[in-house]
């Protein structure tokens, strides 16, 4: 068995790295204040709901460009739509390598803004969407004028959206929608949202739920606020549906069928976002064995104490562990048409990756001490940035839930062996 990473995607590595040297960190020093003590602050729009600041996002948007000019920014992209094509496991292998390098504008995951883009919602409306659809769509998201946004959680309804209220009933040839969602994530700058509605059948069936394209300028859509959360900006919304009429072309995926959606959507992202809490969490790890080397104290190095050494020590193992679930699991996703086939392992892969960012950021605190606690080293906002990652990609328990299902065929490959 060959470990080794093959030699087209280490080159791809250098050649972002060259990339980000080049082009992206002239631009992001001509801006420190996003990325220094102050970067917290500066970002976000206080009086605005605590949404990100225009100029904020003015700058992501000039990486972007670059990065599309470069050919770097569609790398996951189809070719149809002048990507590379690459892969689940090329695509988690890159991602991991530009959060190991730190927070910076070349990857800042809060606004999922970064040279190498994820864009699972461009694979959903390419392959569950209308020939309208993609038409409207599909490049206008690419190249950053269309934003979609995703509207699944209710007020009382997260990790259980088989029992959302939000309710879709035909009137002629159009849907009217009624109900709420909460942690509408994109809103603030949304062109459309894609809203999960119950057009049929029971409370707590998988099948039944219908998703909706839907202009935010429609009338009865209402943003009411913006959540704040742990790691500011918020971009979090709350909004009302009151009485929203689509016409039946803004379904997407099919009558009843909206779960499929969502779940091709989670599956995709959970990988996608694993490998970069690993990559997160190797950074966390790295800078905490320098500072220990360099670090003197009662006149030795912290590295010889082993009361920093051997959680260091753990951390490391575990990340060698995290990465080698993070690429199987990839590898696997490649290998079935249906993503649920594999979503035991994108599960496991999923929670440990994030619970490990999370001990690594706390433990590179600690190492660090005083100067670890302040804004002035970047430990605490990765730990702010990704605890909420333990909740939103479906949440620690619920992802546990889903391997437990798998491992006692309650759910997944081993399930029809298991019923009566």
């Amino acid at each position: 068995m060959d470990f080794s990473l093959p030699d087209d995607v280490t080159a791809f590595l250098r050649e972002i790295d060259d990339f980000i040297e080049t082009r992206i960190e002239p631009l992001q020093a001509q801006h420190p204040q996003y990325f220094d003590h102050r970067r917290e602050w500066a970002r976000t729009d206080w009086d605005a709901g605590g949404t990100p600041t225009a100029a904020w996002e003015d700058l992501l948007g000039q990486m972007r460009d670059l990065a599309d000019e470069a050919g770097f920014y569609r790398y996951a992209l189809p070719r149809e739509l002048g990507g590379s094509g690459a892969s689940n496991l090329e695509l988690a292998i890159v991602r991991e390598h530009l959060a190991a390098r730190g927070l910076g504008l070349h990857n800042d995951l809060q606004n999922e803004s970064s040279i190498v883009a994820n864009l699972p919602f461009v694979h959903i409306v390419l392959d569950f969407g209308t020939a309208a659809q993609r038409e409207e769509l599909l490049e206008p998201m690419i190249a950053g004028r269309a934003h979609v946004a995703f509207a699944l959680t209710e007020p009382e309804h997260g990790s259980d959206a088989t029992w959302m209220d939000t309710r879709a009933v035909r009137d002629g040839d159009d849907w009217v929608i009624t109900g709420a969602k909460r942690w509408n994530s994109n809103v603030h700058r949304a062109t459309h949202d894609v809203v999960f509605a119950r057009t049929s059948g029971d409370d707590g069936a998988a099948h039944g739920i219908t998703a909706f394209v839907v202009p935010m300028q429609t009338p009865g859509v209402e943003v009411l606020s913006y959540d704040w959360t742990f790691n500011m900006p918020t971009d979090h919304a709350n909004v009302r549906l009151a009485g929203v009429r689509v016409p039946n072309e803004a379904i997407l995926g099919g009558e009843g069928e909206g779960l499929t959606i969502a779940q091709h959507f989670v599956h995709e992202n959970r990988i996608r976002q694993a490998a970069s809490s690993l990559g997160a969490a190797q950074y966390c790890i790295d800078r905490s064995v320098q500072r220990a080397q360099e670090r003197v104290t009662f006149g030795q190095p912290l590295a010889r104490r082993q009361a920093v050494q051997w959680p260091l020590v753990e951390l490391q193992t575990e990340a060698e562990m995290v990465r080698g679930l993070v690429r199987k699991a990839a590898w696997q996703l490649d290998r079935v048409d249906d993503p649920v086939e594999v979503g035991g392992i994108v599960s496991m892969a999923n929670y440990r990756s994030n619970r490990l960012v999370c001990e690594a950021a706390d433990r590179a605190i600690q190492v660090f001490g005083g100067e670890g606690y302040s804004r002035h080293q970047p430990f605490e906002h990765i730990y702010r940035h990704h605890r909420r990652y333990r909740i939103t990609e479906g949440s620690e328990e619920i992802q546990m839930r889903r391997v437990a299902g798998y491992l006692f065929g309650f759910a997944g490959p081993r399930r029809a062996a298991n019923r009566p």
